[in-house]
């Protein structure tokens, strides 16, 4: 008969070592994972608290797609630093950023612009439901859309600095900023109009050929100078304080200067186009 340790030492020495960093292995495989699951987590408690609706549950919702943001971007990070990259874990992820940048954001719009509405009942209100529908699913159609046209074409052709349509992430960040820094839902229904043709003006950018700056090229491993850790460290502070106001002005300029560079390169190609 034999005991547990005897077994043990029968086993070969190779053996319990192949055996060892195989289990390893597979939980350095599971770490990005779980920040997936993280991030798909903050995607159903946005959807929920937009359902609860009222003033606080929209700021809660809008916060735990911010939270999503961040663990959808550790998890990417996490994979290629760890040599985890796997198509399971691609396409996961992508199921997760549909729920977390696609059906969070669109119900939390939908809810924020029409629930505090006047007129509940009103033929008006019925249109204005109508329109807040379509253009709410117009974001989401958008978001799977560029999901999916990400995960067959990728980055930007000969470059991997630049998203080719606005991320997803970031057209989520700006429904989410807005709601956060507003807070209180939208009573006026000429400021509904606007707010949904927001949401459908975010899908049209995430479906468009507008290069997005990736930030990817920015090497967070390597040893950083001081000034820039104190910037850094300034960036964070200044958020954690004056997260209604930064957030707004973070998620704005990044779609803004995105636009304003394509438009720019637009117009200068068409000049020497004239001038050649």
């Amino acid at each position: 008969m034999t005991t547990p340790d005897t077994d043990q030492h029968e086993i070969p020495f190779e053996e319990r070592r192949y055996r060892s960093q195989k289990l390893r292995r597979r939980g350095i495989f599971l770490i990005p994972s779980l920040f997936t699951v993280a991030n798909l987590l903050c995607g159903y408690f946005a959807v929920v608290a937009s359902l609860l609706g009222g003033r606080d549950n929209f700021d809660h919702a809008a916060k735990a797609i911010g939270f999503a943001i961040l663990f959808d971007s550790l998890d990417g990070r996490l994979a290629r630093l760890l040599k985890a990259n796997t198509d399971f874990g691609v396409q996961f992820d992508s199921i997760a950023d549909v729920v977390s940048f696609g059906i969070a954001p669109a119900i939390l719009a939908y809810a924020w612009g029409l629930r505090a509405l006047p007129g509940d009942g009103s033929v008006a209100f019925q249109q204005m439901d109508e329109f807040g529908w379509v253009c709410c699913l117009a974001f989401l159609i958008c978001c799977a859309w560029r999901l999916a046209r990400f995960n067959v074409q990728g980055m930007a052709p000969g470059s991997s600095k630049y998203f080719i349509g606005m991320p997803t992430p970031a057209a989520a960040g700006m429904i989410a900023a807005i709601v956060h820094g507003f807070k209180q839902p939208l009573h006026d229904w000429r400021w509904s109009v606007a707010w949904f043709l927001l949401a459908a003006g975010l899908g049209a950018l995430m479906t468009s050929t507008i290069r997005y700056n990736s930030f990817k090229d920015i090497p967070l491993t390597r040893k950083q100078p001081s000034l820039a850790i104190v910037l850094l460290c300034l960036l964070v502070g200044v958020i954690w304080r004056y997260s209604e106001y930064a957030l707004v002005i973070m998620a704005s300029t990044y779609a803004v200067v995105g636009l304003t560079l394509h438009v720019v390169r637009f117009l200068r190609h068409r000049l020497v186009s004239r001038t050649a």
